[in-house]
């Protein structure tokens, strides 16, 4: 399978996750405080390869993966490099239109416990800023309300292309990765 059709079948992905976590949203109310990007923050976030290759993608179309392929080799931080704190607007992410699944997922799925009952998964801010929303979501999915399940959208990544999504690496090596991986796949073209 090419790069650009391992891209398009991303991004299918990602606009399936999207429209179901706006359904979720409409339903429960629950939300991101604007300009918040405390998750953003957190130093230890890991993602997968193929969840940055239409990032990379749109990078070598615009000629620009060399240089951020520089940028992250120059990087020393653990912090996502797509973050950008000066920002100002909705959220802090650079590239939000390109960010990972992780990125997608946080905060508006949920995850399936030992005992097969959905758990949402989602920030502190929310959990307590709106406490009550929170609470009846966790009620409503009790009830059978639909909401994304983190593993199912792994599985549909992972149906793409597995050796892209065999193993997580912290979110900058990630994209460093994707962008490798699209460059070597135009060296040979």
């Amino acid at each position: 399978m090419s790069i650009e059709e391992k891209v398009k079948q991303v991004e299918s992905v990602f606009e399936k996750l999207d429209f179901e976590i706006s359904q979720f949203q409409k339903v429960t109310a629950l939300h991101c405080k604007f300009g918040c990007g405390k998750c953003c923050f957190k130093p230890d976030i890991e993602a997968t390869t193929l969840e940055f290759l239409p990032f990379a993608y749109h990078l070598h179309q615009q000629n620009l993966a060399e240089a951020w392929l520089e940028r992250l080799e120059a990087n020393t931080s653990t912090l996502c490099v797509i973050l950008d704190a000066t920002q100002s607007g909705a959220g802090l992410c650079s590239q939000y239109k390109h960010r990972g699944l992780i990125c997608r997922l946080f905060g508006f799925s949920a995850r399936t416990n030992k005992y097969a009952q959905r758990e949402l998964v989602t920030c502190q801010l929310i959990k307590t800023e709106q406490k009550q929303g929170f609470e009846e979501a966790e009620t409503k999915i009790e009830q059978g309300l639909e909401v994304p399940i983190m593993s199912n959208y792994y599985m549909q990544l992972h149906a793409i292309d597995f050796e892209l999504t065999r193993e997580f690496y912290p979110i900058n090596q990630a994209i460093s990765k994707a962008i490798e991986t699209v460059l070597q796949y135009y060296a040979y073209r």
